[in-house]
């Protein structure tokens, strides 16, 4: 591995303002002392009828694993009758990751306006079905039904006017960390 990157994680998680000690808390949890590799940490508020809520969604990649951190804020509730966080970790070996699929778009000026990261490890399919037809425009026949499945377990967009293009490029820099740690290149030598 090449050097450790916590120190960079948790002065980007630091600047973001958002409960970073309890996002870094969560996150020292997870990693359960594994040395940072790579990773994205991703600020974002969103907006619900009359009220600004915001979310922090950090990936982690280390040699054996990624991690994945997202904490949200909530209002009081029947249970929590203050303002509350919710932080949720999932940690995925590296060997379980079944697809890394990165979409980029560039405009015709040829600047990088937004990626998609979408990773799959079999935890969440999407299955998309339609009628299936034939070529008779006559045919009322019932055949069935055709689809697809795709694994979409995780998927985190960034984009340049809402991010920042250093946001865009660091998503795909982690892209590519992980596309590497997944890949199954050939055995070494003497191996089988």
């Amino acid at each position: 591995m090449a050097h450790d990157r916590s120190t960079d994680l948790y002065a980007a998680i630091s600047h973001s303002g958002y409960y970073p000690d309890i996002v870094a808390e969560g996150l020292r949890d997870a990693l359960a002392g594994e040395q940072v590799a790579a990773f994205v940490a991703h600020h974002e508020p969103t907006f619900d009828r009359d009220e600004i809520r915001r979310h922090m969604t950090v990936l982690v990649l280390t040699t054996s694993r990624i991690v994945l951190l997202h904490t949200d804020e909530h209002p009081p509730d029947d249970l929590v009758p203050r303002p509350y966080t919710s932080t949720t970790s999932e940690a995925v070996g590296l060997e379980r990751i079944s697809s890394v699929v990165v979409t980029r778009i560039v405009s015709t000026t040829g600047a990088l306006e937004e990626a998609v990261l979408t990773i799959g490890w079999g935890a969440v399919a999407r299955l998309d079905l339609e009628p299936a037809r034939c070529d008779d425009p006559q045919c009322e026949a019932d055949h069935g039904y055709t689809g697809s499945v795709s694994s979409d377990d995780f998927s985190l967009r960034l984009a340049a006017a809402g991010d920042g293009g250093h946001a865009v490029e660091h998503l795909l820099e982690f892209a590519r960390h992980l596309s590497a740690a997944t890949s199954t290149g050939p055995a070494p030598r003497g191996h089988r």
